[in-house]
């Protein structure tokens, strides 16, 4: 497994080796104790799987308050994404900046996102097929998110805000300045 780290701290770039022949290939996309192994110890508990059919189908950015925060481990099981990660933990070196990754079926790899941290991406094919897991389920009480277009943020996504496809519910979060944020950074 091949990990790389990002200018954000524990937001990381996860690539395991494919073994291919003939007839496609093979992958592990999980392995707890190699993922231990490297300093990661995070117990996954639930695994979520989204379709988005369209080109600048925008999700995010989203986050869950404590004390149910997940950290994410975000990958592309067909189509591609622009991911982003944005920290807001307060004391973090980090805080308010935020990581974009492209994440491909083509390619493997994945994207692990700390608890404090909201995740959003944009598909950049149509029928992109997203497979993630958490470390904490789903709650809706804590429930909580970022406008994907925040311009304190500077995100430079590759969908015009006219053309981004949202649901509702995203297109309504509030701006960054307008929440209060619990999360705090632990070096």
């Amino acid at each position: 497994m091949q990990i790389e780290d990002t200018a954000i701290p524990g937001v990381r770039i996860l690539t395991a080796p494919r073994f291919a022949d003939r007839r496609g290939f093979f992958a592990e996309w999980f392995n707890r104790a190699k993922l231990k192994q490297a300093g990661i110890d995070l117990d996954f508990c639930q695994d979520n799987i989204s379709l988005s059919k369209e080109v600048g189908t925008l999700r995010g950015l989203h986050f869950q308050l404590p004390p149910a925060e997940q950290a994410k481990l975000v990958g592309v099981i067909q189509g591609r994404i622009f991911d982003v990660a944005l920290d807001l933990r307060r004391g973090s070196p980090t805080y308010r900046r935020h990581v974009g990754v492209e994440l491909s079926g083509e390619r493997g790899n994945q994207l692990l996102i700390p608890a404090g941290l909201a995740h959003g991406f944009c598909t950049l094919e149509p029928d992109s097929l997203v497979f993630y897991k958490v470390s904490s389920p789903y709650s809706a009480p804590h429930d909580s998110g970022i406008r994907w277009n925040d311009p304190a943020l500077g995100i430079d996504w590759p969908v015009k805000e006219s053309s981004a496809i949202l649901s509702d519910k995203d297109a309504k979060l509030p701006f960054l300045a307008g929440t209060d944020l619990p999360f705090r950074y632990e070096a």
